[in-house]
């Protein structure tokens, strides 16, 4: 079985090509263009979240940061692994304060994307 990436972008196109590029990999992706769907995160059981930072369609007050620290404190969720993806420069220290397991810095290669990804889960074969 395939492991499951939700993806939280809320960049058509940056979002259509990370789905396509981690799908190619073999994994299965959900993909959402807002957070509403981190209410739903216990019965799609990702094993791993990539979370935009900064979501320009609110669903709430909070930014990624803060939706990464909510799930690393939730105990039903911390286990996640949320990597945390924006063009903001002190990224690194933002995705440490929101207790993300990583970080990817926009833009950004495929390559380091799939690398990043396949550094916190692997493929069942």
């Amino acid at each position: 079985m395939a492991k499951k990436i939700l993806v939280i972008e809320d960049d058509k196109d940056i979002r259509d090509t990370i789905v396509y590029v981690l799908e190619e990999e073999g994994y299965e992706v959900i993909a959402s263009d807002n957070a509403r769907i981190l209410k739903k995160v216990n019965d799609l059981e990702p094993d791993l979240i990539l979370l935009d930072n900064w979501l320009t369609d609110w669903t709430s007050d909070l930014s990624g940061q803060q939706l990464s620290k909510a799930l690393k404190n939730n105990p039903t969720t911390k286990h996640i692994p949320v990597i945390l993806v924006s063009a903001i420069n002190n990224l690194k220290e933002i995705a440490q304060a929101g207790e993300a397991d990583g970080y990817i810095q926009k833009p950004f290669d495929l390559t380091e994307l799939i690398e990043v990804v396949k550094r916190h889960i692997t493929i069942d074969l």
